[in-house]
């Protein structure tokens, strides 16, 4: 199956269990564990995992978060084992490309009440428990409300970067009294409570989510949102729905030549990127070469901009994707055709392509569950940038998003503005599933957090994984690479001298692209040992964030 030895320094190893979260902060880990242990299934500890992160790791992600997330229900009856969830807000239904023209001119807000969103993550969570949880849903949010009110000590990566944010939003309504009371963010270890975050987790967990967007709260929000000039309405909050959507996928053979399935939710989120880019590194013949090689991550780097130049062109909320569809992006000819264009010899600089039918910065967690009974859930969650668009609103402790920086102004783009419509999207969650006949297996739920670095971080891990067999902690381990634009390539200082210098005899521009959260990204991976679970499963959790994979 795979090599156990790892090559790359580490201070983690695999773990093995039968039951299984893997997440960025141990405490939320911990959260997810508890409601397995008392027979919840993988949905019910993904859920409880979720609502903890918004508490323990307030950067990444908070209760004005979008979600979403691929589950694997092996108790289907009607064939249809893998589920998509999009739980990404859309626009107020007052945005159009004239409401942010007259008031900032050409360039879309970075920040403030005018990028956010109506929030999805919690209409998320509802969804999830009532679709496929067994314990109550109030039980789900207990270990958050615990968190909350009584407070935790803030672990040192999330404090470093929760440091880094505090200059860029002070003057955010609602941000310092609540993230920075004492003039600064807390330091490693200082306990952190949020009473208010607790105070409104109450009311979602008595009102299943109700009070959020019909209720109390969404009535506080509406009255933040007025008060500082932006046009958020009871109506926009209340008419939010989720969307249960069937994943897009693309097959890729390991080693041995088993075939293997990628699974993806489809556009708005990116991660049909990860799915092109490894179709043309399977096209070009990565397994021809060494893991570490020049030759393999130099394929991989150029497939990678091949697929990204295209989805920055092209995808955008797949309702609005008239010309181009996911389907045109994923047809195999044109992939084919997308490949021949790669110098396996030189970097190059790619534009967009034509189908036959015609960088931002991050702040994001990731959690993944795995049950004794196959039932395995990949969940992203995420407030955008570092603490999203600054804005708390007062006394409930939500912070929002500002994916609505994600829309274009371009009247052109499939992507622009307009109300009712979800932006682009970065995070994504993944699955892999094996074929065996004429069927699919559960293989793996992963993800790996941090902007445009996740479907990077989906192919190089991958790749690690299957064609070259490194177990899934060693493959979390290994060194990364970030493509930017143009030739330019940022390398994980862990990468060896000799690669780098193979790079850019080829032509790649190494330079460290300016990045104060995501880093190289953050992955969790939970991969099943056998057909019929009596294994369990081996989990990784990424040494690059706090977390921990944690089970029984």
């Amino acid at each position: 199956m795979f090599d156990w030895e790892n090559p790359y320094p580490t201070i983690r190893s695999p773990l093995f269990a039968r039951n299984v979260v893997a997440t960025s902060h141990p405490l939320a880990a911990q959260a997810g564990l508890s409601m397995l242990a008392r027979g919840g299934n993988a949905v019910d500890a993904a859920v409880a995992t979720a609502a903890a992160m918004t508490i323990v790791e307030p950067i990444s992600n908070g209760l004005g978060s979008d979600s979403f997330a691929l589950i694997w229900d092996p108790k289907a009856t009607d064939g249809r084992h893998l589920h998509g969830l999009n739980a990404s807000g859309t626009a107020p239904a007052a945005w159009d490309v004239g409401y942010f023209k007259k008031k900032y001119g050409d360039v879309f807000p970075l920040r403030g009440w005018d990028t956010v969103t109506v929030p999805g993550a919690v209409a998320g969570w509802v969804a999830l428990s009532d679709k496929f949880g067994t314990l109550p849903f109030a039980d789900l949010l207990a270990p958050a409300i615990d968190l909350a009110s009584r407070g935790y000590g803030v672990s040192n990566i999330v404090a470093h970067k929760w440091a880094m944010q505090v200059p860029y939003l002070q003057d955010q309504p609602g941000f310092l009294e609540t993230f920075a009371a004492n003039g600064r963010a807390p330091l490693p270890g200082e306990r952190f409570v949020f009473e208010a975050a607790a105070q409104t987790l109450r009311a979602i967990a008595d009102t299943k989510g109700e009070a959020f967007y019909r209720g109390a709260t969404a009535a506080r929000l509406v009255a933040h949102a007025r008060a500082c000039g932006a046009v958020m309405t009871e109506r926009d909050l209340g008419d939010y729905r989720v969307d249960w959507v069937d994943p897009i996928a693309k097959a890729y053979a390991d080693r041995h030549g088993v075939e293997h399935v990628l699974h993806e939710i489809p556009p708005n989120g990116q991660g049909i990127a990860a799915l092109m880019a490894l179709q043309i590194a399977s096209t070009l013949g990565i397994a021809r070469y060494p893991v570490d090689s020049i030759e393999a991550q130099h394929l991989m780097i150029e497939s990678m901009k091949l697929a990204f130049a295209d989805v920055y062109r092209y995808v955008a909320d797949s309702r609005h994707m008239n010309d181009v569809t996911a389907a045109h992006l994923l047809d195999d000819g044109y992939l084919a055709e997308r490949a021949r264009s790669i110098d396996p010899g030189r970097a190059s600089d790619f534009t967009h392509g034509v189908p036959a039918s015609y960088l931002r910065p991050g702040g994001t967690i990731y959690l993944t569950t795995a049950d004794a009974s196959g039932m395995m859930v990949s969940l992203i969650q995420s407030n955008y940038m570092g603490f999203g668009s600054g804005v708390v609103v007062p006394g409930t402790g939500v912070s929002l998003q500002n994916r609505g920086h994600g829309f274009s102004l371009d009247p052109s783009s499939p992507n622009v503005v307009a109300g009712g419509k979800r932006p682009f999207h970065t995070i994504i969650p993944g699955f892999l599933t094996r074929t065996e006949g004429t069927r699919q297996v559960p293989q793996m739920s992963f993800g790996v957090m941090g902007g445009n670095m996740q479907p990077q971080g989906h192919l190089q891990a991958l790749v690690r994984m299957l064609t070259y067999g490194q177990q899934p902690q060693a493959a979390c381990d290994a060194p990364r690479w970030k493509v930017g634009t143009g030739l330019s390539v940022d390398c994980e200082k862990t990468m060896s001298p000799e690669l780098r210098a193979a790079l850019i005899a080829r032509g790649h521009r190494i330079e460290s692209i300016p990045d104060p959260y995501m880093d190289f990204g953050a992955g969790q991976f939970i991969w099943k040992l056998s057909d019929d679970g009596e294994d369990g499963y081996v989990a990784a959790s990424d040494a690059r964030r706090d977390g921990q994979a944690v089970g029984f």
